[in-house]
């Protein structure tokens, strides 16, 4: 057994400690009992593409997305989403990557949020809302993404977890509806590999890259993992319709 210390809020808040497995080059970096990816990850995405997801959308959540509708019927443009953003710190780098877009980083904490390091481009926003509902929003309203970031997302590491993944949540499939690009980023191999084949499952086909060493660190997360020598992983997909 191999163990890291890791400070991430929630379930890296302790030591965390991970048995050896070479599939693919997998380095120790959480506590977890799978080591393959989990035998029921079809059979949770079907269902949940059979019996769509409905949770009431939380009052924030509605302010936040109608504050990007007002946004954008002032001036129409793509849109990306940043999911999970945390700080912003990659929303304010996909903003400068892509001026043409209205780039749109999504938090449930205020509290991260505050934290951000404003830039000096205009085309981006930070909203405080669940990623989840507000993806519905965006769904039910006809919306579509130029391309959808999920950058360390909470992996949830045990195998009862599943459901609690991003992949393994009852709003997956709803990412098919909001169609474009589609790229998620992790350090944990087993996670990738769930999500490739749940991604497949709902449209979107693509592949996993190791992230380069050398690769500028898009979040506070990715920059920590990189330090601390960790692999990291890298889906990129695109939604067929």
């Amino acid at each position: 057994m191999v163990t890291v210390r890791d400070r991430r809020a929630g379930y890296h808040d302790k030591v965390i400690t991970t048995p050896q497995t070479d599939q693919p080059h997998e380095t120790p970096v959480l506590h977890t009992d799978q080591l393959a990816v989990h035998s029921q990850l079809e059979r949770i995405v079907q269902h949940h593409q059979q019996h769509p997801w409905r949770k009431p959308c939380p009052g924030h959540t509605r302010k936040a997305f109608s504050r990007l509708q007002e946004m954008l019927a002032i001036a129409p443009r793509p849109v990306i989403l940043d999911s999970f953003c945390g700080t912003g710190m990659s929303t304010a780098i996909l903003a400068a990557q892509f001026p043409e877009a209205l780039v749109v980083g999504i938090d449930q904490s205020t509290h991260r949020l505050e934290k951000h390091q404003a830039s000096g481009d205009k085309n981006y926003v930070l909203l405080q809302a669940e990623a989840e509902p507000f993806w519905c929003c965006l769904a039910d309203a006809g919306a579509t993404l130029e391309a959808h970031y999920l950058l360390y997302p909470n992996p949830w590491p045990k195998a009862a977890q599943i459901k609690r993944r991003v992949h393994g949540h009852g709003a997956f499939p709803v990412l098919a509806r909001l169609g474009g690009r589609l790229e998620m980023r992790t350090n944990w191999a087993i996670f990738a590999r769930e999500f490739a084949r749940a991604a497949a499952l709902i449209g979107c086909e693509g592949a996993i890259t190791r992230l380069s060493v050398d690769a500028p660190p898009m979040t506070l997360f990715e920059r920590k993992y990189g330090l601390r020598g960790h692999p990291l992983w890298q889906f990129r997909g695109k939604f067929s319709n």
